[in-house]
């Protein structure tokens, strides 16, 4: 795993050389993409690889459903997306902390009646990446919503993972998904559905590799989970602390659009008031720590810093290193 990603910071240079001749179809998973999908860090003693599942097209709608209409289309407009929908990056964390390797979500899978060919990209990249499924000691979920679990329903990989595996999420998100509420949310149509049938078959699936916590669980030399709650009763945040550096993977507290506009509810967002709170307080903390974030769908490899903007914040990524 660690040789994996030193591999993969020293290859990316040969990769964007490429001649035009030598790139197969964009379609295909593998090192020879046309796009990276994989970008290594280093937090300390804490080797770190993300690794994009593809993005996911969604109603532009969905990035605050509370604000006036006139102001989330300026916003949209000024941010050069498209008027109507727009592709939501998925983004997942694989970790080597220790003798351990963590994965932290698992992308959406590969449900063919979802249709959404263009997400659902994480196994096919952990094996082009050399990350054999058989390695993984841990997997840490940020929430159950069906973009963060589908990857382990995806036929045949749960006959890869380990028997010992351990699958980290808070109490509170296993009660939730028992008798789900979608009363806060705005979702397109089918989608509430969709996360429910998902959400029961994964607990049904891997719920004796479960190993719940309540407030905060340190799982691995220098990585901590901590319930924050808001996008859904349980969501979580990952932080790896090492050697003075560190980096928070924030799931789905944090949203492209909530920089500027921290206080738009996200349609995914089971109690969007609390989970505002609490991006707001997670962002200022980032401010004033100046550790890196990480987020599901930030756009890929999403690494960057939070700065205060007034009111609001700012993203500031890091620039590509090769």
């Amino acid at each position: 795993m660690t040789q994996t990603i030193q591999a993969t910071r020293q290859n990316t240079q040969k990769e964007n050389n490429m001649s035009l001749d030598t790139i197969p179809q964009p379609v295909r998973s593998g090192r020879n993409e046309l796009v990276p999908s994989r970008y290594a860090v280093k937090i300390g003693d804490i080797d770190v690889l993300v690794v994009s599942d593809g993005v996911l097209p969604l109603p532009n709608t969905m990035l605050g459903h509370n604000a006036d209409p006139a102001a989330r289309a300026a916003w949209i407009h000024d941010m050069f997306l498209p008027s109507d929908a727009s592709d939501w990056p998925l983004n997942v964390v694989v970790v080597q902390s220790g003798e351990q390797t963590i994965l932290v979500d698992a992308g959406l899978g590969l449900d063919p009646d979802l249709h959404l060919p263009r997400a659902g990209q994480l196994i096919q990249r952990l094996a082009a990446a050399e990350i054999d499924l058989a390695c993984v000691t841990d997997i840490v979920l940020t929430h159950l919503h069906m973009d963060h679990i589908g990857g382990l329903l995806v036929e045949g990989v749960k006959d890869q993972l380990r028997s010992d595996l351990r699958i980290h999420v808070a109490a509170a998100e296993v009660e939730f998904w028992k008798a789900p509420d979608f009363s806060h949310t705005k979702m397109p149509p089918g989608f509430p559905d969709a996360l429910r049938a998902t959400a029961k078959r994964f607990m049904a699936e891997y719920g004796k590799h479960f190993r719940t916590f309540t407030d905060e669980h340190e799982l691995a030399p220098g990585v901590i989970v901590r319930r924050t709650g808001g996008h859904t009763p349980g969501h979580s945040v990952v932080r790896l602390a090492s050697g003075g550096d560190a980096l928070t993977f924030a799931g789905d507290a944090v949203f492209t659009v909530g920089f500027d506009q921290p206080d738009w509810h996200n349609g995914f967002e089971h109690d969007p008031e609390e989970a505002a709170r609490v991006r707001t307080r997670l962002l200022r903390e980032l401010a004033a720590s100046g550790e890196l974030l990480v987020a599901t769908h930030l756009p890929f490899p999403s690494a960057g810093h939070v700065a205060i903007d007034g009111d609001a914040f700012r993203w500031v990524p890091i620039s590509w290193d090769y």
